[in-house]
């Protein structure tokens, strides 16, 4: 899954720091193993991860609770942006993490045809069975080898609102996506365009791509086209750039139109909505479009910044487009015991609900009780994401090779921010797409 920050440590930084934590039992940001008799006592569990700030202050209380279980001294190594590149030096370097946090499907894929990864144990693979949904089970198997447990989710079907904007223009939530443009034409007839867009991003750009495609073409070819079974140029692609190119052409629905969206980041994009001098009335991406709401401009959820679902396209069902984090053990750790026993903990509800109460978290794990949640919109985001069961969608361009789903200025994120300077050819764009991910899939 894409991040909403980039202010990633480099991997240099990280490396010295895992480096620290392979020479020495503890070290600065590990967390102080449990006195007692406890099973893992004495022992250090490395972790790797691309996450930072609040993610990463909130990810170390999970592990504080693996450590007051186990007794087990936890250090986290934040990766940078790339995790593959700093796993891969690592194991070549002789120090791999014990565990890694994959946030894509097609990194974890790759890890496990490079043969870096550990099978899970029986327990994990239990546990998870009986409480997520087959396909996060099945977005962690390899070769019917079950290597990777989603243990984080984002839910990428959300379109976040001012309801002050919709108040003043007299629109209520929509329910279609032909609604959908028609509220937000309204909400430009009163003074302010629809939509924040975050062109600079072109991961934002796939995410809107991707809930029309899932919704007006159907599962079943979304995972095709995933797999790249389905070429691009197949007529449900030329079909849904169309219905996008309706949004990007039509300056009353983009904010300052094409060519300031291009110049829009993601975190700008957020704050045209809810930050001072509002430009727009809805910005389209994740649950954590609410987390910085309330943490960057101090909106209260449900009643300053609320969200509806991604609505439905012509006779197609709403989509639920999802991103995650995998938790995997690395066959190079040094501690493959303790690896394995925190994927068990991992697994259970108690590690989720940990982070559900600190905020920023959704789970796949249906046994995480809605309580664990610290607000109603959350739990609202929750239930939707856990109820969709195995109709839920993994983020398309997670899944495909890095050049293609996630490079920038190449591939996807390229040329649909072409798209969106040009939206007049969408079967010209197909073609480029098909051309792009033909050589990426074949490499």
């Amino acid at each position: 899954m894409r991040r909403p920050t980039t202010n990633l440590r480099t991997a240099a930084a990280a490396s010295t720091v895992l480096a620290l934590a392979l020479g020495a039992t503890a070290c600065g940001g590990s967390t102080s193993p449990a006195s007692g008799g406890k099973e893992l006592s004495g022992q250090t569990v490395t972790v790797a991860g691309v996450w930072t700030g609040s993610e990463q202050k909130n990810f170390r209380k999970v592990l504080d609770a693996f450590t007051e279980e186990t007794g087990a001294t936890t250090v986290f190594v934040p990766t940078g942006d790339n995790v593959s590149t700093f796993v891969g030096s690592k194991i070549e370097g002789g120090n791999a993490p014990d565990v890694a946090m994959v946030p894509q499907v097609g990194v974890l894929q790759q890890f496990a045809k490079e043969g870096w990864l550990a099978p899970l144990s029986q327990k994990t693979a239990t546990t998870a069975g009986a409480n997520l949904a087959e396909v996060w089970k099945n977005y962690g198997t390899v070769d019917k080898t079950f290597y990777g447990l989603y243990f984080k989710a984002a839910h990428k079907s959300t379109v976040w609102y001012s309801p002050n904007a919709f108040q003043q223009a007299g629109v209520a939530e929509p329910k279609s996506f032909a609604d959908l443009l028609k509220a937000g034409r309204t909400l430009a007839d009163s003074g302010l365009p629809a939509f924040s867009v975050a062109g600079e991003d072109g991961w934002t750009l796939t995410d809107w791509f991707e809930n029309i495609y899932l919704s007006q073409a159907g599962p079943e070819k979304y995972d095709q086209l995933a797999a790249h079974t389905l070429p691009w140029t197949d007529a449900s692609v030329v079909k849904a750039l169309t219905t996008l190119g309706e949004v990007f052409k039509d300056k009353q629905l983009v904010a300052g139109g094409s060519s300031a969206a291009l110049r829009t980041d993601f975190p700008g994009s957020v704050e045209q909505v809810f930050g001072p001098g509002p430009k727009a009335g809805m910005v389209y991406e994740g649950d954590f479009v609410g987390g910085m709401a309330k943490d960057d401009f101090g909106k209260k959820l449900g009643e300053d910044a609320k969200f509806f679902p991604f609505p439905a396209v012509d006779s197609g069902k709403a989509p639920v487009v999802s991103g995650g984090d995998a938790a995997v053990v690395l066959k190079e750790g040094k501690n493959q015991k303790g690896a394995q026993r925190l994927l068990e903990f991992l697994a259970t509800p108690k590690a989720a609900s940990v982070w559900a109460g600190a905020g920023g978290f959704l789970s796949p794990n249906k046994d995480v009780a809605p309580a664990a949640y610290a607000d109603d919109t959350t739990r609202a985001t929750a239930k939707s994401l856990v109820d969709a069961g195995d109709t839920v969608r993994f983020d398309m361009s997670d899944q495909a090779p890095a050049a293609f789903g996630g490079t920038k200025g190449a591939g996807e994120w390229k040329l649909l921010q072409d798209f969106l300077r040009d939206p007049s050819d969408p079967k010209a764009t197909a073609a480029k797409l098909e051309a792009a991910a033909a050589k990426a899939y074949k490499s």
